[in-house]
């Protein structure tokens, strides 16, 4: 089963639900939908996209994460380009999908000119960009400690040594996990925590009629999002074994001392 079949590629296409929501909200003025339903847009997304791709990718959604993967020794280096492609051709289709699903709504709120800044802005309907108030500075930080909070979730979700979840439900906390971030750390960034989630878009809108404004907005922001969440990606590997996994216990095969059963632990 190849890495680059259909179904591995299209667990990216859970972000129609993220992008499609924020298209919602922007274009609606408000009326259908608010941030909260931005987040739970994705966070639903991605316990999709979890389950379409999981069985053939291992529902890698995330260059930062499938990186980090390969620097740990846990992924083959020769892999990486395959779900790179993967991962990109999702989330770009994700783009053109939303695009054409509110190509009507789009023409009508800008009256043709779609830009990236302004009154009538719409291009952080498909990538991230900071708030006014964000130095480049606070939003590299901002996007650096949620892919921290997003790797600490996840490897706590799968923690068969720990209090791992139960298995099947991995996908949904995950989710839940993406939803818990959108709520408490999105008003600075708008959270792209995933390069694979915000660059093919960028390039989407540019060729889309957005053009290169699109990579000079914010200044220069689009690199932000593709370097801050790799870092914070190890980082929360590193604080999840310096502080959780090297204080494990190892489980035991049946019961404890006590002769108490001992709690189920999940797989992934």
């Amino acid at each position: 089963r190849s890495l680059l079949s259909p179904r591995s590629w299209c667990g990216c296409l859970g972000f129609v639900f993220g992008l499609s929501s924020v298209a919602q909200v922007v274009l609606g003025r408000g009326d259908f939908g608010q941030h909260l339903s931005i987040n739970l847009g994705f966070g639903i997304g991605v316990t999709l996209g979890i389950h379409a791709a999981g069985g053939i990718s291992g529902a890698h959604l995330n260059a930062a994460i499938t990186l980090t993967h390969c620097l740990l020794g846990n992924l083959p280096w020769r892999k990486l380009p395959a779900y790179l492609i993967g991962q990109f051709l999702g989330s770009f289709t994700a783009a053109a999908t939303v695009f054409g699903l509110y190509y009507d709504a789009l023409y009508d709120y800008t009256k043709g000119n779609f830009t990236v800044t302004g009154p009538t802005a719409t291009a952080s309907i498909f990538s991230t960009y900071p708030a006014p108030y964000v130095s480049l500075l606070g939003g590299f930080f901002t996007e650096f400690m949620a892919t921290v909070m997003l790797l600490l979730g996840i490897l706590i979700i799968h923690d068969e040594k720990n209090n791992g979840a139960l298995k099947g439900t991995q996908a949904l906390l995950t989710g839940i996990l993406v939803l818990g971030i959108g709520l408490g750390m999105g008003m600075n960034t708008g959270y792209a925590i995933n390069p694979s989630r915000d660059l093919p878009p960028r390039i989407f809108t540019a060729i889309a009629g957005w053009g290169m404004d699109v990579f000079t907005a914010g200044h220069h922001w689009w690199w932000v999002p593709l370097t801050a969440p790799i870092l914070g990606s190890l980082a929360g590997v590193l604080i999840h074994k310096l502080f959780i996994d090297f204080h494990n216990q190892p489980v035991p095969e049946s019961g404890n001392e006590k002769g108490q059963p001992v709690m189920e632990t999940s797989t992934l």
